[in-house]
């Protein structure tokens, strides 16, 4: 099949993030120049024009986006979703980012061993998690709705608080010590 192009690169790295990615920060990972990047999304915007999903250009930053005329099938699709129990795998990402928020999604990657990112897309549409690019990274933290379901005013006030945040602290050094002697 040959080398992937810099329009493959770029549209796997929107893939992958599932977030908006600045220009600068494509430039340095693909080590191209702006110029490339311009060029590159212009044709992958042409590309995916007729398609399902689009390149959502702020001049700054970019993103894939589902196209506009599927936005009733995806809020079909959405109100679904939010009917349906968060599962095994969204307590599992809802506990890391309440527990250790902020929290980048590699973080809770690493934790959970497994891509994350429709799990924080699924939470963050039911507003128990809320996305953060306020810093140099994407952080991860949780709204009041969540704390109010719960029943509590802070996360300090949940149940064996410090010691699950001990345990939590406990579980990334292992898993740091692991990876560093790989």
């Amino acid at each position: 099949m040959g080398d992937p192009t810099l329009e493959q690169k770029i549209e796997a790295v929107l893939f992958f993030k599932a977030a908006p990615v600045t220009l600068s920060v494509l430039e340095k990972m693909l080590a191209v120049t702006r110029t490339d990047i311009i060029d590159a999304l212009a044709t992958l915007t042409d590309r995916l024009a007729s398609g399902a999903t689009r390149v959502l250009n702020t001049d700054d930053e970019v993103c894939l986006v589902v196209a506009s005329e599927l936005t009733d099938t995806i809020e079909v699709i959405r109100k679904d979703d939010l009917k349906r129990d968060i599962g095994k795998a969204g307590a599992e990402t809802l506990s890391i980012v309440l527990y250790r928020a902020p929290v980048t999604r590699g973080e809770i990657d690493r934790i959970r061993g497994v891509n994350s990112a429709y799990i924080l897309r699924n939470l963050e549409v039911r507003g128990l998690v809320a996305r953060n690019t306020n810093s140099k990274r994407v952080e991860y933290t949780i709204t009041p709705a969540l704390l109010q379901h719960l029943g509590v005013t802070s996360k300090q006030q949940l149940p064996q608080y410090e010691t699950i945040l001990n345990t939590l602290d406990t579980f990334e050094a292992a898993k740091a010590a692991e990876e560093g002697a790989l």
